[in-house]
């Protein structure tokens, strides 16, 4: 690779240019490992080894002679505008916002990145390389899947000799056919995405987010593999690390940018770059938006790659760009079965855990934004995720302290991916607009149609829960290690409460006393059990990896309080549930000096309940919520903290097979088993002795948790 070797500088102050003839001291030229890489060697202040041989754990050796070569001036791309001027982006600035270009040539800026141009087709490039008959990740060519009501016709490009045909127009610039598999007539068109619109502006691009974070993006993607990519495998690691260490121009200009701004969350973490001046965020956030808008019309497996990493930033969750990404998916067929496909096996992983990771930000999505979801069981065929779907292992795994295990990163992937068709069907059963017109018809019937719907729903999410292996569970934390669990059991308690919003919303005056408080009491239980998990969350939790939708769901824990509190049948409860989030208020205040995340839950849970509540007198809520929810007729119907003490004393009157039965079932008929439950006893509806156990190591009570009774 070309490049000029500089001092190990801070991101944003351009290095000296040194004169071309002055001698190179030992430290200031490249090691040998670099030199036969051709690539950049940076080192520390603190000297050997450089920052590529710390990544691949070789010696790093300064013994071999430079070879004589002719050097040549550093070349802007033809037709690009100069680096330091392109489109008014390049003028690098510091956390301040002070432009440093003023004093600094195009030479010098250019001279901090490699210059390397990219390369032309994966199937040219000599030795082995995971890129050869790649599918979606080629270099200079999209593909769109060829659906089957497409201007082609399946049965015509069924007679016709594709790879002839694409060896042909290849040479002259035109699309070309590709067909992936022998038995079904899965067709991708590849067209080459010069000429099309912004496709000069990737280089420049590319080169603008490179010096934007210069000279530590190596350190940076290390950081990004090392705490995200575990928890989020949406990349193959060997796939960009091959390519990064060939240029940086090979990339997807917003994909660049994504794992930049991801990794620069975990600045600290990194040994090499604590102490160093951290690039500023905005500037390369502005970067990848508008690069994302550039190329977002030739997509790529990059294009999704870049779009899902850009939604995981601390204020990216963006209901225009899930949907696009959803469009996105469907253009490069990933809503198919791609098993028997002509793919490398890489690719194949890839695919899917592309496609589940769509999934799931448009489920989420859905529920965080109250719109409905774009991906439909009629037209997903994806199979399930597999081990062999996953290239790394704990053998790839970083011992420096901080890291995330890859093992569990894997095994959590694929339990979100479960729990997030759960979801899915809570969703589809309860919040499309067909089913709330559906359950609203049949008010006159109460609750007891919904909670019919609800019980197979609850018994799944029973079941999910008890198939948690121990490594999932929150107490697991391998020593100087961060775990993102913590947003897998979230999301759990998430998915509860959307069920039991549903049931709470439901109840009116024409639902029986019994059901009114057997529903309520297991709302109760799921909020005591959300305030033990929220309180358990360590520094190892808060600090890791928390995927998009997080924030939403520990707004989502005030909203339920709020709920349980404009449905209070009688002022003692309602003084109750306002004291609730006063606290859970006060909880998550705390936890946020340890996740910045939680700054902007506390933000939206002020906006979304606190205010509102403060805004309404105890005294007007059960008159109001008498209207709409519950009543309170006389004393006998009062389903507060008695009513919840004495539950289990009653008899249910419709039966043990009664969706009410189901609810309201006690510990005491032994529901739980050696199915791992027993420590998340919520189920019983009743009980609440038991709900610490899975959050404190011997089962003891948190301290300080809010009686919710």
């Amino acid at each position: 690779m070309n490049f000029m070797p500089v001092e190990n500088s801070p991101p944003n102050h351009f290095p000296r240019v040194t004169n071309a003839q002055t001698t190179k001291s030992k430290s200031r030229r490249p090691c040998d490992p670099c030199r036969r890489r051709k690539s950049r060697c940076e080192i520390s202040e603190s000297g050997p080894p450089c920052v590529l041989c710390q990544f691949h754990d070789q010696e790093c050796t300064f013994n071999e002679n430079p070879q004589p070569r002719k050097r040549r001036a550093v070349a802007i791309s033809e037709g690009s505008e100069p680096i330091g001027t392109i489109r008014g982006q390049l003028p690098l600035v510091n956390d301040h916002g002070i432009s440093t270009a003023a004093s600094t040539s195009p030479q010098e800026i250019a001279a901090r990145i490699r210059q390397d141009p990219p390369i032309d087709d994966y199937a040219n490039l000599r030795g082995p390389s995971l890129l050869k008959k790649t599918l979606g990740l080629q270099t200079n060519r999209h593909s769109r899947f060829v659906g089957s009501t497409s201007e082609y016709e399946r049965l015509l490009l069924a007679l016709e000799p594709l790879q002839s045909i694409a060896g042909v127009d290849s040479l002259v610039g035109h699309p070309i056919l590709r067909k992936v598999d022998d038995t079904d007539p899965t067709i991708f068109v590849l067209s080459p995405d010069a000429g099309t619109l912004n496709s000069h502006n990737d280089i420049p691009d590319l080169d603008a987010i490179e010096m934007a974070v210069a000279p530590h993006g190596s350190a940076l993607i290390r950081l990004f593999f090392r705490i995200v990519h575990p928890s989020f495998p949406i990349l193959h690691k060997k796939v960009f690390l091959e390519k990064y260490e060939r240029t940086h121009r090979e990339f997807s200009p917003p994909l660049l940018a994504a794992v930049y701004l991801l990794a620069l969350n975990w600045w600290s973490y990194s040994s090499e770059l604590a102490l160093q001046l951290k690039p500023n965020v905005s500037h390369l956030e502005g970067l990848a938006m508008k690069s994302f808008s550039n190329i977002v019309h030739r997509p790529k497996l990059s294009t999704i790659q870049a779009g899902l990493l850009l939604l995981q930033r601390p204020e990216g969750n963006n209901w225009a760009l899930t949907c696009q990404l959803v469009g996105l998916g469907q253009d490069m067929g990933l809503q198919l079965d791609c098993t028997n496909w002509h793919i490398p096996d890489w690719e194949r992983g890839l695919r899917k855990r592309l496609a589940w990771a769509i999934f799931m930000q448009d489920k989420w999505g859905s529920l965080i934004h109250g719109r409905p979801s774009h991906v439909t069981p009629t037209d997903w065929d994806v199979q399930p995720l597999t081990e062999d779907d996953f290239p790394e292992n704990a053998a790839d795994e970083d011992d420096e302290d901080g890291s995330t295990e890859v093992e569990k990163g894997r095994i959590m992937f694929c339990y979100m991916v479960e729990l997030t068709q759960i979801l899915a069907q809570i969703l589809s059963t309860f919040y499309t607009l067909k089913a709330e017109r559906d359950f609203a018809s049949r008010t006159q019937e109460g609750v007891r149609s919904l909670l019919e719907a609800a019980k197979p729903l609850q018994l799944t999410l029973r079941q999910w829960y008890a198939n948690m292996p121990s490594a999932l569970k929150m107490q697991d934390i391998a020593p100087r290690k961060l775990s993102s669990v913590g947003y897998l059991h979230l999301g759990y308690y998430a998915v509860e409460m959307t069920l039991h919003r549903r049931i709470i919303r439901s109840l009116s005056p024409s639902d029986g006393p019994e059901i009114r408080a057997i529903c309520r009491q297991a709302a109760q239980s799921r909020l005591t059990s959300a305030f033990a998990f929220v309180q358990s969350l360590r520094p190892e939790h808060l600090q890791s990896f928390w995927y998009s939708s997080s924030t939403y769901n520990f707004v989502l824990i005030g909203s339920f309080i709020s709920l349980l509190w404009v449905t209070s049948p009688d002022r003692e409860e309602s003084v109750k549930y306002r004291a609730h989030l006063d606290e859970y208020r006060w909880i998550i205040r705390l936890s946020s000096k340890s996740a910045d995340f939680l700054e902007r839950a506390l933000i939206s849970l002020d906006l979304t309940s606190s205010t509102l509540m403060k805004a309404v007198p105890d005294d007007n809520v059960p008159s109001s919520a008498a209207n709409g929810h519950q009543s309170r007729i006389g004393n006998e119907t009062r389903y507060g903290a008695d009513a919840g003490r004495s539950q289990n004393s009653r008899s249910v009157p419709n039966g043990s097979n009664s969706p009410v039965a189901y609810l309201g079932q006690g510990i005491s008929e032994t529901l739980l088993g050696d199915d791992g439950l027993a420590e998340h006893s919520w189920f019983s509806a009743v009980d609440e002795s038991n709900f610490d156990g899975g959050y404190s190591t011997h089962g003891a009570a948190l301290p300080g948790q809010p009686d919710m009774t």
